[in-house]
């Protein structure tokens, strides 16, 4: 019994951990995933596919854990209502531009190439309804900047 004790606990403990990485490595379950573009000033669009956090639950979660994003996917927060948002970037391997939306679907600021794994606060500066984050240096990469505009489905047109 003695025997096959030690190869079996290491056998478990490896898919634990494979387990584990497994769901690291990916987008939380469970959310929608939802079409969105960013039309810049100079005319450009540029698509991306946004998980959408739209309850305590997932905007508390977040990107935590998730080790690798899409250039093209991202995660869109939406709280409802236009109010001054703090966000933090505990258990999030990935560096992330976040970008603060107003109600009209402007990019009001951008927090960009924010620190992994960082507990301070990172500040909306205004009321702004949502945060679009997606992957570090990908806004300076793309042109995106504020003043931009988002297309989803959460804003207002005007």
């Amino acid at each position: 019994m003695r025997r096959y004790m030690v190869p079996g606990i290491c056998v478990l403990l490896l898919v634990l951990v494979l387990h584990t990485m497994t769901l690291a490595s990916g987008m939380p379950a469970g959310l929608a995933v939802e079409p969105l573009e960013i039309l810049t000033a100079s005319g450009e669009r540029h698509a991306f596919s946004a998980h959408l956090a739209d309850t305590p639950e997932s905007r508390a979660r977040g990107l935590m854990y998730v080790t690798r994003l899409d250039a093209d996917r991202g995660m869109l927060f939406d709280f409802e209502t236009s109010q001054v948002i703090h966000m933090w970037m505990k258990n999030t391997p990935l560096s992330l531009d976040m970008l603060f939306i107003t109600e009209e679907g402007i990019i009001a600021r951008i927090a960009a190439r924010t620190r992994p794994f960082s507990t301070e606060s990172i500040s909306s500066g205004g009321a702004v309804r949502a945060v679009l984050e997606v992957n570090g240096g990908l806004a300076q990469e793309l042109g995106i900047a504020p003043g931009d505009r988002v297309e989803h489905r959460i804003f207002s047109p005007q």
